[in-house]
């Protein structure tokens, strides 16, 4: 298909197998969030794609797997570098084509990708075998390449999330067929032109795109296939889950989340009230957002005054205008999804106490900061994600009462707590059932931590040697003593 040309720069909208370009019969039309208009046509994928890309990175697995960690970590950091010299592009294509906001793009989430790739590289090269001596035997843990992975990213962040999976794959030494979410495919496609740069061999990497009911399902049934990871719901992971199954291939998802963020009385209620109204950034796209507002009875009405008045202080705008601190919903389905979740909290009885409409005047995607104060607990505004501009806000009585709200939903991502007593925070954030919980802070991300989450949140852990684990086969390798020659 011919390439788009997209914030001035020229993207191609084919698929990337084997090192090479390759098109489809169909395409699909990709919709600019900020405005509703078509950017590009882009090549559809399925059967016959999944079947070229998954044969393609089994042909190049022995030959990466050989480089060892040392050799594949010179062609990540050539990667790495490569990123960083392509911030400004990369940034303005995902903004055109997922409308995150620009500033937060250029300045710490397409970098971010560069640092993916550097750590992991070098996590993977400072590898210690575990040794040992038992029963007259040396013992030695061998961390293998598994074989080609299946990576398959959502539509939120897409350049960072492709890399936060691909490069522990790649540092292990598998393979990789990504197939980046059909809302957002760009940047996806210009990481493709950094990798050829980078002088990976073919095959090492290769994007696919497309519907994932198509392209998505032929490539996790594949029995080529030996990993997969996932980022997105919960119900598309039951469908991948259970291919995994079929062809006994570990599996890793992410799943998204309903996040508490618990605030006490003895707590620092500007920086908290400040750091709840902030959960609105990105129009409220972020599975890590705390958008359970959990407040201690004690302070609830002073905390809503200053929540209030930070909230207000946002701007409704052009992801690609400074001023602008919301934007707009990634597409027509999902505004439409959210508008649902509030329409049918209207009719629950639950108050809206700020929100719960459009801004068409804003611009065709774009729905207002919305708070909810719900009538029950097991409301569903409560109970699952709306993974849009929406945030609940309820009380509680004391630390128990406040532990028992934020583990009242099946979900288990993340949270976030407000207090200024180390023992609390050291009690709650040991209570919360979360597979990260932050204290007095937001988003501060040690790429060597586990990350995931609990319940309906996820299965596995990402991160560190956590990820490297995944995407290797571990072995024992025993000798006995006094073996020789």
């Amino acid at each position: 298909m011919s390439p788009a040309t997209v914030a001035g720069v020229e993207v191609s909208t084919d698929h990337f197998i084997g090192g090479e370009r390759v098109g489809s019969d169909g395409s699909f039309t990709d919709i600019s969030p900020i405005d509703a208009k078509p950017l590009a046509e882009v090549a559809r994928g399925g059967e016959r794609e999944a079947e070229l890309a998954v044969a393609a990175a089994t042909d190049a697995f022995p030959g990466w797997a050989a480089l060892g960690a040392g050799g594949r970590a010179e062609h990540l950091h050539r990667l790495a570098d490569l990123v960083d010299a392509f911030v400004d592009r990369l940034s303005a294509v995902e903004c055109a084509d997922m409308a995150m906001l620009l500033r937060s793009l250029r300045a710490r989430v397409i970098n971010r990708g560069a640092r993916n790739f550097r750590a992991y590289a070098d996590l993977a090269v400072a590898y210690e075998e575990r040794t040992w001596e038992s029963n007259g035997t040396r013992n030695r843990v061998i961390r293998m390449p598994s074989g080609p992975a299946v990576v398959i990213t959502p539509w939120n962040a897409p350049f960072m999330l492709s890399t936060w999976k691909t490069a522990p794959a790649l540092a292990a030494g598998c393979t990789v067929i990504l197939k980046p979410a059909e809302w957002s495919p760009l940047s996806c496609s210009l990481l493709c032109d950094l990798v050829a740069e980078a002088g990976l061999p073919p095959g090492v990497f290769n994007v696919v795109q497309g519907i994932g009911e198509e392209i998505g399902a032929a490539l996790t049934r594949d029995q080529g296939v030996r990993r997969i990871s996932f980022t997105g719901s919960p119900e598309t992971a039951v469908h991948i889950g259970t291919s995994a199954a079929k062809n006994v291939v570990p599996f890793t998802g992410e799943l998204g989340g309903k996040g508490p963020l618990l605030v006490f009385a003895d707590a620092d209620l500007e920086a908290a009230a400040r750091k709840a109204a902030g959960q609105y950034d990105d129009a409220g796209q972020v599975c890590l957002a705390g958008t359970r507002l959990l407040v201690e009875e004690a302070v609830a009405e002073e905390f809503l005054e200053l929540f209030h008045r930070f909230t207000d202080e946002h701007v409704l705008g052009d992801p690609r205008d400074d001023a602008t601190t919301v934007s707009p919903l990634i597409h027509p389905d999902h505004l439409a999804r959210v508008e649902g979740f509030v329409e049918r909290a209207r009719e629950n009885g639950d108050e809206i106490v700020r929100g719960g409409r459009r801004r068409e005047d804003v611009g065709p995607l774009f729905y207002e900061p919305t708070l909810v104060v719900p009538q029950s607990n097991d409301s569903e505004i409560v109970q699952r994600e709306v993974f849009g501009p929406v945030l609940t806000f309820q009380t509680f009585g004391d630390e128990d009462e406040g532990i028992a709200l934020a583990n009242s939903t099946r979900y288990g991502l993340s949270g976030i707590v407000y207090t200024g007593s180390e023992e609390r925070a050291a009690r709650v954030g040991r209570g919360v059932r979360a597979g990260t919980v932050w204290v007095n802070s937001f988003l501060v991300r040690d790429l060597t931590a586990p990350f995931g989450g609990i319940g309906i949140s996820g299965i596995g852990r990402e991160g560190g040697d956590y990820a490297l684990d995944f995407y290797s086969d571990l072995k024992t390798l025993q000798i006995l003593d006094g073996t020789t020659g």
